[in-house]
């Protein structure tokens, strides 16, 4: 699937971050040993104004995963029958909450990948995707799958406005965290997503 150009979109703050994204590199992380291969989706929805949405899902909660009940981005581990990682993003989108990327949306490009290094998770790396969605109405096609608790449509005016920053208590594995997070409404978004979403906040401004 190629990239969307500059003049690819018709919303004008898609546009700009089409832009944005096209003139600066996005580096990979290091992939020493040992190491899984991830992406996720950054799906952007145009709006009648000059702001757009930006699709976040809560997991639910399941034994087993690190990230159980956190507000994140569709998206999963590579699959051996993924082409690439842009493929990962996409299916992973579908089977998590319905939508069809490739009939839907274009892909605009990939931000700088992500390796947390910490005991309490596992050696991936993450490649965020971001996706255009053509229409407003695409929006309306999303559905959940058991991985899924809720998802959430959110203006990135009110995503990074300056009051929605702060420093939170999390509670994760029994222990409480003091983080960076952005707070909507009963949405909490910290680590790994808080760290992709200041690399889309970079380019909107």
């Amino acid at each position: 699937m190629p990239a969307l150009g500059a003049q690819g979109h018709p919303h004008p703050l898609i546009a700009r971050i089409a832009v944005a994204l096209a003139s600066r590199e996005s580096p990979l992380a290091e992939r020493d040993e040992p190491y899984v291969e991830a992406a996720v989706a950054l799906i952007l929805r145009p709006r009648p104004d000059d702001d757009c949405d930006l699709l976040l899902i809560r997991r639910a909660v399941r034994a087993g995963d690190p990230w159980s009940g956190q507000v994140a981005l569709p998206g999963g581990r590579l699959s051996a029958e993924d082409e690439s990682l842009e493929a990962t993003a996409l299916r992973e989108t579908r089977e998590e909450v319905g939508l069809d990327l490739r009939r839907e949306g274009r892909v605009l490009g990939m931000l700088s990948e992500l390796r947390p290094r910490t005991p309490v998770l596992p050696p991936v790396i993450v490649r965020p995707y971001l996706v255009a969605l053509h229409s407003p109405a695409a929006g309306r096609l999303v559905s959940v799958n058991e991985e899924v608790s809720e998802v959430r449509w959110v203006a990135l005016g009110a995503l990074f406005a300056a009051d929605a920053r702060r420093r939170t208590a999390v509670r994760v594995q029994g222990r409480e965290w003091e983080v960076d997070a952005i707070q909507q409404g009963d949405f909490t978004i910290w680590g790994m997503t808080e760290r992709i979403l200041g690399g889309l906040e970079e380019l909107v401004r």
